[in-house]
């Protein structure tokens, strides 16, 4: 019954009436295909503040895609371009402003002037990028204030432009790494964002890469996914294999039969390990190195046991923290030691809003994805890993589509899509194009970052 329910709320009729009611309505939001030419098609408008450090690279980046790219005038003329802001009242896909070069509060009134002008402009399904420095890295604590008012302003931009499937980023970029911004600013311009929204991307420098195909980003490399026979874990060895990279998924015994067709399918490799015994890390490292090696490490591999704490018992406790944490840690060390990752490799720990916002009941599980974040700041600084060029970053899921969320009753399930700004549920395929983005080889400058693929959840975001 809940799944005619469901379709008759999803239909045209239903969307008109929930609209009459006053109950928000979801924008379809545009997501990958194949057919797609270029990571973005359609009209952006670039508009800078004084000084701007980072016209250039994006000037350079459009120039690799379909897009009809405007200036205003502030960025034209720091560009030495004559093209400036159209004035024919078109609209755009994307809304691009660089103000890196912000060092005082007042020069904000820039962006202003930019989105107060050009905000209802945007189109349905449309990106705002926001690009500035990492404000802890500035010479005053004026400028560190004046860069760190921008992620309020793309917060909020980004709840400002949910309702129509819009969303809004900022990209920090540190003095130096200009030529790493390529990666994190196509993702971002991309339908491969789709579900992310009101975020932050840090960019540090790092060797430079050049860019690999759109399509086949991960061609030629080696991905582990623990957890890999269905739901999230599916998921990202679909969206993985899809890229270029052979996958080798990981899942216990009970789910033997899955994982092979999942493995099958992909023509990857399946290895059948319960990830907390002591010999896992060795079964792992082995199966890997007869392939050459690793370039990608996903711990996706996860259970929830919800109880409030005073009736949860202590194997509850145990077997949460260990799964979803110090089994992924002892992975890592092991494959760190046998020199089993390849340089220039990737680690991404699978976190949860709820590691960060926290959950009634589910003490363990939130304690242990505050912990996946908690190793990836402390990974991101390992002068190990820099020598390796190996990146270690997180993706936060929020709502997303799964059996699991799909057995919650309709109407809480209704009421909790729509707790973000995208009024709406993710897909698994969200959580998956965030660790293909990390896994790209122009990513190096990419690492320590944490991203919520939660369209930007009103709680815990």
């Amino acid at each position: 019954m809940s799944d005619k329910i469901e379709e008759l709320i999803n239909s045209t009729a239903g969307k008109k009436l929930l609209g009459a009611m006053g109950v928000t309505v979801a924008t379809d939001l545009q997501r990958y295909n194949a057919n797609q030419s270029s990571y973005f098609s359609g009209a952006v408008l670039v508009g800078a503040g004084q000084n701007a450090k980072l016209l250039s690279a994006v000037q350079k980046n459009l120039a690799d895609s379909d897009a009809q790219v405007t200036y205003s005038p502030d960025a034209a003329q720091q560009l030495g371009d004559s093209i400036t802001d159209n004035t024919n009242g078109d609209r755009y896909q994307a809304l691009i402003f660089d103000g890196s070069g912000f060092i005082d509060a007042t020069e904000l009134i820039s962006a202003y002037h930019f989105f107060n002008a050009n905000i209802r402009k945007l189109k349905s399904s449309g990106r705002i990028v926001i690009l500035g420095r990492p404000h802890m890295q500035c010479a005053t604590p004026e400028a560190a204030a004046t860069q760190r008012a921008l992620e309020g302003l793309s917060r909020s931009l980004a709840k400002e432009v949910g309702a129509k499937g819009a969303t809004a980023q900022l990209i920090t970029v540190a003095e130096g790494a200009e030529a790493n911004l390529d990666s994190s600013l196509r993702f971002i311009l991309s339908p491969k964002s789709a579900y992310i929204s009101g975020q932050v991307i840090t960019v540090r420098a790092a060797e430079i890469v050049n860019l690999a195909d759109w399509h086949k980003p991960l061609a030629g490399k080696i991905a582990l996914v623990t957890g890999a026979s269905r739901g999230i874990g599916e998921a990202i060895a679909d969206t993985l294999a899809r890229d270029g990279a052979t996958v080798v998924g990981v899942d216990v015994a009970p789910m033997e039969a899955d994982l092979n067709k999942v493995m099958a399918r992909l023509n990857g490799k399946a290895v059948v390990a319960d990830i907390t015994n002591p010999d896992a890390p060795a079964t792992i490292a082995k199966a890997l190195s007869d392939l050459g090696g690793v370039d990608l490490i996903v711990h996706n591999a996860g259970v929830t046991r919800d109880k409030t704490i005073a009736n949860m018992t202590e194997q509850q406790w145990l077997m949460t923290l260990d799964i979803n944490l110090a089994a992924a840690q002892r992975i890592t060390s092991e494959l760190l030691k046998t020199n089993t990752i390849n340089d220039g490799g990737s680690i991404v720990g699978v976190s949860s809003m709820n590691g960060i916002g926290g959950q009634r009941g589910q003490t363990n599980y939130a304690a242990s994805k505050a912990g996946v974040i908690g190793y990836v700041d402390f990974m991101a600084q390992s002068k190990e890993l820099a020598a390796k060029n190996i990146t270690v970053n997180a993706v936060a899921p929020g709502f997303i589509e799964t059996a699991m969320t799909a057995a919650i009753p309709l109407f809480t399930r209704m009421f909790g899509r729509r707790l973000n700004s995208l009024s709406q549920g993710g897909l698994p395929l969200d959580v998956a194009e965030t660790i293909s983005f990390f896994a790209n080889p122009a990513s190096r400058g990419v690492s320590g970052n944490t991203v919520r693929v939660c369209g930007q959840s009103w709680f815990g975001a």
